[in-house]
């Protein structure tokens, strides 16, 4: 049995966010929760790809490290909530 909680996407303005740093490679601060009811953390980076894994939307920065789409709370100051 898994313990992963199941994928929810992002909205498609949000994911456009995303693509248009990757496109230019603009630097950006992520915030994100990785487990409910915590708070944030945050990491600085250059997106580098946005790719699908077992039906699951991730971002990989130019320094390996990568995140579930469904885990952002915001870019720079883009809020997920604020998209729909």
């Amino acid at each position: 049995m898994s313990t992963t909680p199941a994928y929810t996407p992002i909205s498609c303005s949000f994911y456009d966010e995303l693509e248009a740093r990757a496109t230019t490679g603009q630097p950006c601060t992520l915030t994100y929760r990785t487990e409910p009811d915590t708070p944030p953390s945050t990491y600085h980076g250059t997106i580098q790809d946005l790719f699908l894994k077992d039906k699951v939307e991730y971002l990989r920065l130019a320094d390996g490290f990568e995140l579930r789409l469904d885990a952002l709370v915001a870019v720079d100051d883009k809020e997920l909530r604020n998209y729909c």
